[in-house]
């Protein structure tokens, strides 16, 4: 058994608790104890020092998006122009490239205090669309790197067919389709799960997966109790598309074939009517919101405070990876909430806390993590309250001070499954994180 003394904790209420005592067996928390002095600690406690989180889950990511940033922001341009850009970097990779990419990639999530990513994924063949000698090279190599940089992975692998609809698939993009949703699940059966690694399934979007075929990606999603995700209403183009083809709204379509419910999660849902806000809301879907990305491609502000209001839980995640910083994902989706409202405190530190902590996972399908609680998995992030970020902070409103202030950089600590990740702010396993991820987007 490993013992942890952390100088303040966040065990889920409004308030931070002090002096923390997180008893660990195995890969679970076995005890929590607030109001330990140090003297009464078990021998050979390791002190955290500064606030501990239960482990941050990004639960939208695209890993190979990383090597975009900083290359796509020079002058204006579009979402489509910007996907340009995008598709030219799917073209090159390979599945050794992108394993060193992701690898480097998540130990920098992994840095930022995220200890759980839901890698959103349709980079499946090689470049002329034939599938690999082994079917899941790309969706294995994504699973190979998470593990090896220390963090767990929720690979929801994305059914993708088309180019838009009633178009096929042409150029890049024909790395990302398996023919039909039929050879797509044939294909996703394939891969397996394990301790640090679990397999969801995703409809990239209803441009890219024809009507006839989304029953059959919810259908094998419901069968295997796995998460559900697909990008709804990003762009008022995919919205006006759907409406000439199909009569209706993109969330319209997808509760015609099943694809809303608990297990579901709508990342962007940025250009909803009242009547999608309330089937999202009543099914329970989840929205997850990527406000740096959002912001980034100019797709609007979506509305978050309706939809949480209506049912639906919110999570977090870095989408492109434009920066990789939980914290700021968080305080972004309120403050853009009060530019959308013009109106202040839409959720308090803590809801947005729970958002990328115990709805994230949750969404990804790891519901024992995003708690510091007895019986949960042993996922904890500390944020070192010395920086001149949080300078001036209080126990009282040490939560508030670390939302709308901190940043990723104050992440000093990271363990995953009892086992550390991170320590004073240095990857154990990769080291030389930025180093890494230079070799590995100047190589592709």
């Amino acid at each position: 058994m490993t013992a942890y003394l952390a100088e303040y904790a966040w065990l889920g209420g409004d308030e931070v608790d002090v002096d923390v005592l997180i008893e660990v067996d195995g890969d679970r928390i076995r005890a929590v104890t607030p109001g330990v002095p140090g003297s009464a600690s078990p021998a050979g406690a390791t002190r955290l020092r500064g606030l501990t989180l239960p482990g941050l889950a990004n639960a939208h990511s695209h890993a190979f998006h990383r090597a975009l940033r900083g290359r796509t922001h020079r002058g204006g341009g579009t979402f489509w122009t910007w996907r340009e850009d995008m598709y030219a970097v799917a073209g090159r990779l390979t599945p050794d490239s992108y394993y060193a990419l992701a690898r480097a990639t998540y130990a920098e999530m992994a840095l930022a205090g995220i200890t759980t990513v839901g890698e959103f994924h349709y980079l499946h063949h090689d470049p002329d669309g034939r599938p690999y000698a082994e079917a899941n090279a790309m969706g294995e190599a994504l699973i190979a790197a998470a593990a090896d940089a220390g963090i767990r992975i929720t690979l929801l692998d994305a059914c993708y067919l088309t180019g838009a609809p009633g178009q096929p698939l042409e150029g890049t993009q024909l790395r990302f389709g398996d023919g039909d949703a039929a050879a797509w699940a044939d294909r996703v059966s394939a891969l397996s799960g394990s301790d640090h690694a679990r397999i969801g399934a995703a409809i990239h979007s209803v441009r890219a997966v024809p009507a006839d075929q989304l029953a059959t990606v919810a259908g094998w999603a419901a069968e295997q109790g796995a998460p559900l995700h697909f990008h709804l209403s990003e762009q008022r183009a995919e919205n006006q598309a759907c409406q000439e083809r199909h009569g209706c709204t993109p969330t319209e379509l997808l509760a015609r074939h099943g694809a809303l419910g608990r297990l579901s999660s709508a990342v962007h849902a940025t250009h909803l009517t009242d009547t999608d806000i309330a089937a999202l809301g009543d099914s329970g879907t989840t929205i997850c919101m990527t406000p740096t990305t959002e912001r980034d491609l100019a797709d609007g502000i979506g509305p978050a405070r309706d939809l949480a209001d209506a049912g639906s839980p919110v999570s977090l995640g870095s989408d492109s990876n434009a920066i990789i910083d939980l914290l700021e994902e968080a305080r972004a989706l309120e403050l853009d909430e009060r530019l959308r409202t013009e109106r202040r405190g839409h959720w308090s530190a803590a809801g947005l806390l729970r958002a990328a902590t115990v709805d994230g996972h949750a969404c990804l399908g790891w519901p024992e993590s995003g708690r510091i609680v007895p019986g949960g998995l042993a996922d904890l992030t500390t944020v070192s309250l010395d920086s001149v970020r949080l300078a001036g902070w209080a126990p009282g409103t040490l939560l508030e001070s670390t939302v709308f202030a901190g940043a990723a950089q104050d992440v000093t600590d990271v363990i995953v499954g009892g086992n550390e990740v991170a320590r004073d702010r240095r990857h154990l396993a990769v080291g030389d994180v930025a180093g890494a991820l230079h070799r590995a987007i100047t190589g592709i």
